[in-house]
């Protein structure tokens, strides 16, 4: 039998979840003892091996490999139903509070699938199916004791947790608030419904085989891109929830991170003992956020001596009149900490008290960053400040 080393059709949803699996296993690595993260990525590999499986030319690759005709047949069908419960438990688990009824009802879904698994190998094995069918097993085969059962087995299984899935996320629906988890909700439900198209047409194709019509184009033809959307759609509506508030946090954390960079640069020229021990290129973001944060704050308390507490006060009080009040604070800020570090490099201490940093500076690093941006700002607020403190001298 000649078969198209490529099916374009396949390489979609499989290649989706294979980038899931791969984008998804650090964090498996790092946090394994999670179980969320543990059945999301359980999750992924075994709808991918699915995918892999059911592609035309690996069902002949593997029929072959083993010397086994159909053999692939149950071999993607466990995998499938393996995926179908890790699905209605991870439902479960975000659907519930942790507690014991939530345990034994995981732990029931497991043992019902796991009989179901044992199932498909003892049916086909009993079954007599020597003819190796690529696209058109399941009507070819509609009529054949045991393996009959073999295949309405799968469909019943699949269309059960399909059915229970949709269920519980329709009556869950209106309960969630959370955004990233409230759109990996949709995706679920579209991808369970196509899952229920596909059963459907499947079932409608091998009912008329039993009635002696032919209706295989329903299986081979218009059944299979349900199936492929179904992949693509619950692959997505379980990395939703999952990689959608962690992409949210890094996006986050590189903007705090670039945007404290004119600050750290003017600190880190004043105050090269505030330096700490430098990160690897690939450390995480967030680490990287912290140390720099750490950095400035261990700069400014060196600088403390020589920041003018009148001269934050009345660049604050200028810059309130013109400007919100964050970008105020940060203006403010940014004239005490740039004449400040002038004066550390001169050896000149503040002639007053030194400002509370803690209060008026370290809690405003990201306001302070963000005005240094615009030097221009900063220098005129400063001239003002220092025009105002000449004509108050002279009155």
């Amino acid at each position: 039998m000649t078969v198209p080393a490529f099916h374009i059709p396949y390489l979609l949803p499989t290649a989706l979840l294979l980038i899931a699996v791969a984008l998804k296993f650090p964090t498996f690595v790092r946090a394994w003892r999670d179980p969320d993260i543990r059945a999301t990525t359980l999750l992924l590999a075994l709808a991918s091996v699915v995918y892999v499986i059911i592609t035309p030319v690996n069902i002949h690759r593997l029929n072959e490999f083993t010397g086994i005709p159909n053999i692939a047949s149950p071999s993607a069908y466990s995998f499938l139903t393996a995926s179908c419960a890790t699905s209605l438990t991870m439902i479960t688990r975000w659907r519930e509070e942790a507690s014991e009824s939530r345990r034994r009802r995981m732990c029931r879904i497991h043992l019902i699938y796991a009989g179901i698994t044992v199932a498909l190998w003892v049916t086909f094995f009993l079954a007599h199916a020597p003819a190796e069918r690529i696209y058109d097993l399941d009507t070819y085969y509609a009529s054949t004791p045991w393996m009959r059962e073999h295949i309405l087995l799968y469909l019943a299984a699949h269309t059960a947790s399909c059915l229970v899935a949709s269920s519980m996320l329709w009556k869950w629906s209106p309960e969630v608030t959370n955004r990233w988890l409230k759109s990996g909700v949709v995706l679920l439900r579209l991808g369970f419904a196509s899952g229920l198209v596909y059963d459907a047409i499947k079932l409608c194709a091998i009912v008329a085989r039993w009635c002696g019509t032919d209706w295989d184009h329903l299986s081979t033809r218009v059944a299979p891109p349900f199936a492929l959307l179904q992949g693509v759609l619950t692959a997505i509506g379980f990395i939703v929830p999952q990689i959608g508030p962690f992409l949210l946090r890094r996006a986050r954390d590189r903007r705090d991170y670039r945007g404290l960079l004119p600050l750290w640069r003017a600190l880190r020229t004043a105050t090269a003992s505030a330096a700490t021990a430098r990160l690897g290129r690939w450390a995480p973001l967030d680490l990287l956020l912290l140390q720099r944060e750490q950095q400035i704050h261990d700069a400014l308390r060196l600088l403390a001596p020589h920041i003018d507490r009148d001269l934050h006060r009345r660049a604050h009080q200028l810059a309130r009149s013109e400007h919100a009040e964050d970008r105020a604070i940060g203006l403010a800020g940014a004239v005490a900490v740039t004449v400040a570090v002038e004066r550390h490099r001169a050896g000149r201490r503040c002639p007053t008290d030194p400002v509370q940093v803690n209060a008026d500076i370290s809690n405003h690093i990201h306001d302070i960053s963000r005005a240094m941006h615009h030097p221009r700002a900063i220098d005129t607020l400063r001239r003002r400040v220092s025009r105002r403190e000449g004509v108050n001298t002279h009155a």
